[in-house]
């Protein structure tokens, strides 16, 4: 069963919700995020992202960095920027981009349920990374960012949630990016309780995107499970913040490379050890993969479509036949020496919200040699690796839209 529970979200003040929800604190580095919160004071970056309230060569894994965001956060409290509501509630969260919709309901997920692989992983975590979400976690005393979570589909939690949002909204807005956020608050004892009993029947779920999210939640519960003598197991921090997701609303959006040099190849004899596992065409235009299976790959200012070959999959495992995968096996490893990508300097990774044309701008500028367009790894794709209790090559998914941070706040 999916063990979900209401909770008594922090969020902001009816007027100022456009300004201080933010986008993750992972989807930009500290320059971008001054030059956000420099124009606007209120963004909720100054808690996620607080090293720009601090000296621009500040470590930021520093205690005195997540000592400011504990600052920041009780200062928007006090201030009424954020106020915490009543009674514990659930949430619908709708986020529009452009003709696609999905719509999520914001609760408190198990951290048990997490342990125990009823909320099921896909990807490994970075123990730096995992640290800093612990340490945010654990002297701000608040989950700021919502773990992604997804489900198969059910048609009796869409008519649930459908039927909550014939009220108003609690927030409405459209972001600078063009993407509409709306909130809904659920607060009637009947919803909430329609709501438990439906998810009781969901077997499992899965992370989607926020793997370190989870991962610090369970670390932190663990913290103050041993402290506390008087523990029961009720306590908000055995709960980590979530918005969740059908399966068939999930956007995925292709998840490119880049890589620095050639490995000691030139780029005749590059091409000529690609055409041996690939069927290799030159193209006019950008390619950008309209099917699985099929590349583009952008070298010396042209453009190529790569077509695998067909031996290049049926491994018995299904990450094995993931096109990044096969990228990575029969490319990037043996060609160009990128043996482990997560942790190799010279490969970096380009969502595909910013086009090929950005692309196309990293190897025109010559930090980069080539570049490497790819089709969408599917939603059940992901699924299926994750009920085989496999993990995923990294970089394999990019999410769009972006949950928005401090549309709820969880409070530990």
């Amino acid at each position: 069963m999916a063990k979900i529970t209401p909770f008594r979200a922090l969020r902001p003040a009816v007027e100022l919700a456009e300004k201080i929800a933010s986008l993750p604190y992972d989807v930009m580095d500290s320059e971008e995020a001054r030059a956000i919160t420099k124009s606007n004071s209120y963004s909720f970056l100054r808690v996620t992202k607080s090293e720009v309230d601090l000296a621009a060569d500040i470590d930021t894994h520093s205690t005195a960095v997540y000592e400011k965001a504990r600052d920041n956060l009780e200062s928007f409290v006090l201030q009424g920027f954020l106020q915490q509501d009543a009674q514990p509630c659930f949430y619908i969260y709708r986020q529009e981009m452009g003709s696609h919709v999905q719509i999520g309901l914001v609760a408190a997920a198990s951290v048990d349920e997490y342990e125990n692989n009823l909320i099921k992983k896909h990807e490994l975590t970075r123990p730096d990374k995992e640290q800093d979400r612990v340490d945010h976690i654990r002297i701000t005393k608040a989950q700021t960012g919502a773990v992604f979570l997804t489900y198969r589909a059910d048609a009796a939690i869409n008519s649930l949630i459908k039927n909550c949002m014939e009220q108003s909204p609690a927030y409405d807005f459209t972001g600078t990016d063009g993407v509409r956020h709306t909130l809904y608050v659920i607060e009637a004892m009947a919803d909430i309780t329609a709501i438990l009993k439906a998810f009781a029947a969901v077997p499992v779920m899965y992370i989607a995107d926020g793997h370190h999210r989870s991962a610090a939640a369970a670390r932190v519960r663990d913290i103050y499970r041993e402290a506390n003598p008087q523990h029961t197991g009720e306590e908000e921090y055995n709960r980590f913040l979530a918005v969740i997701f059908p399966h068939n609303m999930m956007r995925i959006m292709d998840y490119n490379r880049v890589v620095a040099d050639l490995n000691g190849l030139t780029e005749s004899k590059f091409l000529a050890a690609v055409r041996k596992n690939f069927a290799v065409e030159l193209c006019k235009t950008a390619v950008k993969p309209n099917k699985a299976r099929h590349f583009g790959m952008y070298l010396a200012g042209q453009w190529y479509r790569l077509e695998a070959k067909a031996e290049l999959y049926g491994a018995e495992q299904p990450e094995e036949n993931l096109d990044v995968s096969v990228l990575q096996q029969h490319v990037l490893s043996p060609l160009l020496g990128i043996a482990n990508p997560r942790t190799d300097k010279r490969i970096n990774f380009v969502g595909g919200i910013r086009g090929m044309q950005e692309l196309e701008r990293l190897v025109d500028s010559g930090k980069y040699k080539v570049a490497f367009s790819l089709f969408p790894t599917s939603i059940e794709e992901l699924m299926a690796i994750a009920d085989a209790g496999n993990i995923m090559p990294p970089k394999s998914t990019w999410f769009e839209p972006k949950l928005r941070d401090a549309m709820a706040v969880h409070l530990i």
